[in-house]
């Protein structure tokens, strides 16, 4: 019997705000939510982009008075909506219409006359080109004088073909909140997106600890593209070219595992499991299929999956436009029909597109086995029971689509089907798709999830994309879809892809429903999800995330209707002490943890005996397990 990896937390940060508490996925469907709902998300992103202040536990404008949800509403709600979601990039990143780079200039004496500057010693190259003499004045001073043509860098600007990204919150800056020591943008984020995640469990972290082995945490995080800012690998690689010097730090925290090591070393101080597995654009997926494994299996009882990514940076872009993968500015002209591009509606889904749009991101869930959630009154806001992962086999281009997609979503619908039955699949289950915005995208992922309709007799499947909104967060992006699954089963709402007026008459849409509005489908009416993700070089990857009634409807079947009973009392404080957080954090107080140096372990006072290992600070010792797998193989 497998434990059931149950989802008992949630949280991190991109282009449509805060996860943790669905606000996030509120953004996205703002439009559709009652007004409380609705104005308490806007005020705490008017918070969050510094538009209001909190004093006192009461929102305040910037001249000290006193706000109500109401009026932060009428007063900032287009400046809201304006900085949050897919938009023009903003210069907090670079400046798309003059984004720096360096010009080779070829520079020569006129009519053979000699040409000559004077400059530092210090600043001579070496060795001296041959073509240059030097002599010798005052001080540090030389002249140089060119003998035949040389070759300069100057500086120079030009505008970017890309002028739209999924950025985070405008004026929200995650190394602002704690002591970030020069971390690269991706492991700030790391850091206060796990921190609202952990929040979010409504547990205090170290009661959680007490209940399970040392070795029974687990954490896999990481990101595709490591980290490209000055503070890593990009300060690293242009600093000799630029004329200044490597850091201590760029190269170590650059790499494309140090999300999950950030997470281990300064946020939980586990001695877990830990691993960062990388798929391209199903990243988050790749990590969860690990996660669930673990727990299903009783390595872990604990695991925290995510993903944090940071490519709004000139290089990402260029790189990615390169290929042609990113919607341009004079493509959307274009499709648009006019001179002036509306860059909110840059990234189109199943619509009439041409290319993705670049996002920062980062989200991360906190799973646990369901007794371990019963035992401790943890609230769950779904399960994962399997992830299915294949490859494309023989490829031509490494960066298009291919057959292993069909595998990993057929199997995904085949293994609900047996959970569920096939009426749940037909009638209640919906698609969150990759959905990248690319024209092949749309045709290639559209019919492989028409053709596996059909086979399983799904007649209208609805079909949302969460990168409508957000834009395309690499190896975060279906970290991004299990967030938004999780908001729809709490509100009944499939969001529509409201970016595009149409679906692309090349789409493939037989037994596929793709709307273009928001669809209130009510309370309980879903009972699962299909997160699909597919990414460059062949990494396909299908999950199925249980609602949370379906899921209570098996933990009381597996548990018995007491134990249940019992648990849904000790639920009651969790609840409020999570929403306390909620409360808190609308307010700013996000409360990051960030233990740097602290309550750092002894080798010396570790206990080992041929039994077990107990590790200073851990209430349960680490009991070495019996191990019968290969007896048949032993005398």
């Amino acid at each position: 019997m497998s434990r059931l990896p149950v989802i008992v937390g949630f949280g991190g940060y991109n282009a449509a705000g805060r996860s943790s508490f669905h606000h996030g996925f509120r953004r996205t469907v703002q439009e559709s939510l009652e007004p409380q709902a609705r104005q308490e998300t806007l005020a705490g992103l008017a918070q969050m982009m510094k538009l209001v202040r909190v004093v006192d536990g009461q929102y305040r404008d910037q001249d000290g008075q006193a706000l109500s949800l109401a009026e932060i509403e009428s007063r900032y709600a287009k400046e809201i909506l304006a900085g949050t979601l897919v938009r023009r990039l903003e210069k907090q990143h670079l400046d798309p219409d003059a984004a720096h780079w360096q010009k080779s200039i070829s520079v020569a004496p006129a009519n053979g006359a000699s040409l000559s500057f004077i400059t530092q010693r210090k600043q001579l190259p070496e060795p001296l080109p041959a073509n240059w003499s030097v002599e010798e004045l005052e001080g540090n001073e030389v002249r140089v004088t060119l003998h035949d043509s040389c070759e300069f860098k100057v500086d120079s600007y030009r505008p970017l073909a890309v002028k739209s990204a999924g950025q985070l919150p405008t004026g929200f800056e995650p190394s602002e909140l704690y002591n970030s020591r020069f971390h690269p943008r991706g492991l700030a984020m790391t850091v206060v997106g796990v921190t609202d995640a952990l929040r979010s469990v409504g547990i205090d972290w170290q009661r959680i600890v007490q209940h399970v082995a040392p070795d029974e945490i687990a954490v896999f995080a990481s990101c595709i593209m490591s980290q490209l800012d000055e503070n890593g690998f990009g300060g690293m690689m242009q600093s000799r070219l630029k004329g200044g010097r490597v850091t201590a730090k760029q190269l170590a925290l650059g790499l494309n595992t140090m999300p999950a090591d950030f997470i281990n070393a300064y946020v939980l101080g586990s001695v877990g499991t830990t691993g960062s597995i990388t798929g391209a654009c199903a990243t988050f997926l790749y990590n969860l299929q690990k996660g669930i494994e673990q727990i299903a299996s009783g390595k872990a009882r604990v695991v925290i999956v995510g993903s944090s990514e940071a490519p709004i940076n000139q290089e990402c872009i260029e790189g990615y436009g390169a290929m042609g993968a990113l919607a341009t500015e004079e493509g959307l002209r274009q499709i648009e029909g006019k001179s002036d591009v509306d860059f909110r509606r840059a990234s189109r889904p199943f619509g009439d597109n041409c290319g993705f749009t670049l996002a920062e991101a980062c989200q991360f869930v906190v799973l646990m086995d369901d007794e371990l959630a019963l035992e401790l009154g943890a609230d769950i806001h779904g399960a994962v029971p399997d992830v299915f992962i294949n490859a494309d086999g023989f490829k031509k281009s490494i960066s298009a689509p291919g057959p292993g997609n069909y595998l990993t979503v057929a199997k995904a619908v085949a293994s609900a089907v047996q959970l569920l039955g096939l009426d749940a699949v037909r009638n209640r289950s919906f698609v969150h798709a990759h959905g990248s915005s690319t024209p092949a995208n749309r045709v290639t992922e559209s019919e492989i999830l028409d053709r596996v309709a059909a086979a399983f007799g799904i007649e209208q499947w609805p079909v949302t994309a969460v990168k409508a909104f957000v834009g395309h967060s690499l190896a975060t992006a279906s970290g991004d879809q299990v967030i938004g699954a999780l908001g729809a089963f709490k509100y009944g709402i499939v969001p529509g892809l409201k970016t595009i007026d149409a679906v692309a008459g090349d789409v493939h849409q037989d037994h596929l429903s793709l709307s273009t509005e928001d669809r209130k489908v009510g309370e309980q009416a879903l009972d699962v999800a299909f997160i699909n993700s597919k990414g460059f070089g062949g990494n396909n990857a299908s999950a199925l995330v249980l609602a949370p009634h379906v899921t209570e409807r098996m933990l009381r079947k597996r548990h018995g209707q007491a134990a249940f009973d019992a648990y849904l009392a000790r639920r009651e404080g969790t609840r409020a002490a999570a929403a306390a957080y909620d409360q808190l954090a609308l307010q700013g107080k996000l409360d990051i943890i960030y233990n740097f140096g602290n309550d750092m372990i002894d080798d010396q006072a570790i206990s080992i005996t041929t039994e077990e290992v107990k590790v200073p600070g851990f209430d349960q010792p680490l009991v070495f397990r019996k191990d019968a797998r290969y007896s048949d193989m032993l005398d």
